[in-house]
Formats: structure tokens, sequence, C-alpha cells
């Protein structure tokens, strides 16, 4: 099993940056891939970004490929988003996700160990 808690999440305007975080423990030595989703208020949990063990792939939503960078720090368990040009539209709740087999997922189902979420508001 694997701990996970996000962090970093707050109020923004428009056009501003964040940097969400990451953190895994316990099972931590298994070579896990993470994922972000986030969720706004009335629908359903949607894929951000994802990041296999290595840190050498990486995949993005439409919605926010080349405004967010998603990466990683093995030494430290950690999973950074660092999302720039916030858009109001990307206020949601963010959660982390852990899959211990490395796998990519885009459906939030597949996944098995989730943080508790991070809030980020955009404001226009």
């Amino acid at each position: 099993q694997v701990h996970v808690v996000e962090s970093g999440g707050g109020l923004k305007t428009a056009g501003g940056s964040l940097r969400l975080s990451c953190a895994a423990s316990g099972r931590t030595f298994s070579m896990y891939s993470t994922g972000w989703f986030r969720q706004a208020p009335g629908k359903e949990r949607e894929f951000v970004a994802a990041i296999r063990w290595s840190g050498g792939s990486t995949y993005y939503a439409d919605s926010v490929k080349g405004r967010f960078t998603i990466s990683r720090d093995n030494a430290k368990n950690t999973v950074y988003l660092q999302m720039n040009s916030l858009k109001p539209e990307d206020t949601a709740i963010y959660y982390c996700a852990v899959d211990l087999h490395n796998g990519i997922y885009y459906a939030a189902s597949k996944y098995d160990n989730w943080g508790q979420g991070t809030q980020v508001t955009v404001s226009s």
C-alpha cells in the first residue's frame, strides 16, 4: 500500500502559476507511475498528466498541454505538477494517483492509490 499526499494548491488569478506536489510513502521501493487528475464541481474526475517511474515518458491532456509540466524526484518520492498560464477553467480539486505497476492510464478507475486532493482556484 502507498500513502499519497498532495500539497501546493491555492488561489490564483488567471495567468498565474502554481506548483503542486505529490509525496508518496509506504511501498515506494516499487517503480510506480503517477498520474494527476482533477475534478470540478458537478463534473467527473478527469485526467491531467502522468509520468512513468523513469521520468522519461510524460503524458498530458490536450487542455493543459503546453501549460502544465509533470516531473518527479524519485530520491524524494515526490512528483510535481507545474501549472503555468492558469485559466479559470483549471479550477478544481487536483488529485494524485499512484500505480505500482508503472502503468499509464487515462481512466481514474485504473488507479488504486489516491491522495485526498488539493484545491486549486483560478479567478478571472
